[in-house]
């Protein structure tokens, strides 16, 4: 006998008071599911980027601030690549 419930064995069960709502219930609160995990996903990215670009920012005004670049170099390589 086969062990493994799907999501068709289980919209067949009765669960004593009607079942016909079961598939919509799922399907929505998995569409949500996966909208949640995107939202985090992309908050989570989002903060990194941000506190990469601040710690270029710093690492490179050490750079300024003891003589090995100049300020215009700086400015050249933190403006480089910015498409945002």
């Amino acid at each position: 006998m086969d062990c493994v419930l799907t999501l068709a064995d289980v919209a067949q069960m009765d669960f004593g008071h009607g079942n016909e709502n079961l598939i919509p219930i799922i399907a929505v609160a998995g569409g949500l599911l996966v909208a949640i995990v995107a939202i985090l996903a992309g908050t989570v990215a989002s903060t990194k980027k941000t506190k990469q670009r601040e710690e270029t920012r710093r690492e490179v005004a050490a750079y300024v601030a003891e003589g090995s670049m100049t300020p215009e170099d700086a400015e050249r390589l933190l403006t480089a690549g910015n498409d945002d």
